[in-house]
């Protein structure tokens, strides 16, 4: 298992790398300690992302929820091809577009 890490690489990009499991992101308080943001919109590179299962998604869909309550537009960039299939089995592509 690789632990999830996010960095933010500037005021409205973050890289996300790891996993996006149910084992990894359980601690993971995105919203509460790294988003500090003054932007309309945020990037989450997912490119650094090994693994993802439906756990991982539904945190990326709570991620958008919060989000969007706080007026701020979430877009995924560099999808894994196992995200893109969850997303798909889930029909939940066009949240994020």
């Amino acid at each position: 298992m690789t632990k999830l890490a996010i960095s933010q690489v500037d005021g409205q990009h973050f890289r996300v790398n790891g996993e996006l499991t149910r084992n990894s992101i359980g601690d993971e308080q995105l919203l509460n300690n790294k988003l500090l943001t003054k932007h309309k919109i945020i990037y989450f590179d997912l490119s650094g992302v090994s693994r993802v299962d439906t756990a991982g998604l539904a945190w990326l869909i709570h991620s958008f929820a919060e989000l969007k309550q706080q007026g701020i537009r979430l877009e995924l960039q560099n999808l894994p091809e196992q995200l893109q299939n969850l997303m798909q089995l889930g029909q939940v592509t066009t949240l994020f577009e």
